[in-house]
């Protein structure tokens, strides 16, 4: 990791962008498995999983129809993750003991100070993201892009509208963010013997991967009440939502879509470090 907030600022925005373009299209079906409507008696559901779900985007929409609402995050994703890697050095700086060393409880609440600072700029990207992302499954065109999307929901509600569902993406973000970060450094410390050996693209690609899914595996339940949450056209709480997920599909219904997202997760995750990781390298190189 590096030395100072500006190198975590730039490498986080950079691989921010690689995410967000290695990973979009299964994020689309992940927010519509999560927000299809409950099927009638009789009725097969809109989508009976993950591929289903692929192939019918694909045959109605195009392949591009995975990339609907990539707008969004395109623009609010690489400062969302700059800032997040800058939460994280910021928490390093908070919670390190006085010879910098981070024990892995410290490590973890790092994480989660990036957590909360990329929340207050992830939540309206991901309101945003998810309207866009359900509406042609929906049948029902209301938004002509991003920005449509932005100025209806402020004339609609104003800017409290577009920061619907913030809660719980902080209950996901958090603790998310947390485990994310601990588990590539731990694993970065154990392939580079505490940081004496190179970690090299491979082992980067995994670390990197590895700590998508832990991030996930740890998130899943929130998001799917945040994505209910950003996507209905009511003001239900977090609470009303979590009972009503219940209620129709089970507690699993709180890792509904989890498929598409641990697929997405090692590969955009993975992209996200690399990227991170040749930029660091880069700018080291230029100003050296």
């Amino acid at each position: 990791m590096p030395d100072n907030q500006l190198e975590y600022l730039i490498c986080g925005a950079f691989g921010g962008i690689c995410t967000v373009l290695v990973g979009h299209p299964l994020d689309t079906v992940k927010v519509r498995l999560q927000t299809m409507p409950k099927p009638a008696p009789g009725q097969p559901p809109l989508y009976t999983g993950t591929l289903d779900c692929i192939k019918k985007t694909i045959a109605k929409e195009g392949f591009f129809g995975l990339y609907k609402g990539i707008g969004a995050p395109l623009v609010s994703m690489p400062p969302i993750f700059a800032i997040s890697f800058m939460g994280y050095g910021l928490g390093k700086l908070m919670f390190a003991s006085p010879n910098g060393k981070l024990t892995m409880t410290q490590d973890f609440l790092s994480g989660g100070v990036a957590g909360f600072f990329s929340t207050m700029f992830m939540a309206p990207g991901e309101r945003i993201k998810c309207l866009l992302q359900v509406q042609e499954s929906s049948g029902k065109k209301l938004y002509n892009g991003s920005l449509d999307c932005a100025i209806k929901l402020y004339k609609e509600g104003g800017i409290r509208n577009i920061y619907k569902g913030t809660l719980a993406t902080l209950m996901r973000d958090v603790p998310a963010s947390g485990l994310y970060y601990l588990t590539y450094n731990q694993f970065k410390m154990y392939c580079t013997d505490d940081g004496k050996k190179d970690m090299g693209i491979l082992l980067t690609v995994i670390g990197g991967g590895l700590a998508g899914m832990s991030n996930w595996i740890i998130g899943m339940p929130a998001d799917v009440i945040k994505s209910r949450l950003q996507t209905s056209a009511g003001s239900a709480s977090v609470l009303v939502v979590l009972k009503d997920v219940i209620k129709q599909d089970g507690p699993f219904g709180l890792y509904k879509g989890i498929t598409p997202v641990l697929i997405r997760a090692f590969p955009a995750n993975a992209a996200c470090f690399v990227g991170f990781e040749i930029c660091k390298k880069m700018l080291r190189y230029f100003t050296s």
